[in-house]
């Protein structure tokens, strides 16, 4: 993973309303920006920014249907984040492990 988006998403989700948001969405697989404005006691303007700063990191897509827009989590993103934040932490080498013990 480049570093740039690793930055990207680390600040994505370190916003605690924005991880709620991601939360939902990848509870549900996809949700519609309507819905997450009802469920969320902030503006549409607010619930738009907190999805475009998602799909900046790449962790939602939105998807347009006439006039609604609907965004699809993507946990794959989410894996290679954690694996990346692993390997940069060194808690997969052996070592790390046998610190922990």
């Amino acid at each position: 993973m480049e570093r740039e988006q690793f930055r990207r998403i680390a600040k994505a989700l370190a916003d605690p309303r924005r991880f709620e948001i991601f939360e939902l969405i990848a509870g549900k697989g996809e949700v519609g920006c309507q819905h997450l404005c009802g469920v969320f006691p902030v503006s549409q303007a607010t619930v738009s920014h907190h999805l475009k700063e998602l799909s900046t990191a790449g962790l939602v897509t939105p998807r347009r249907e006439g006039q609604f827009v609907y965004c699809m989590a993507h946990p794959e993103v989410v894996a290679a984040y954690v694996s990346e934040l692993k390997r940069r932490l060194h808690l997969d080498a052996p070592a790390a492990r046998a610190r922990s013990r």
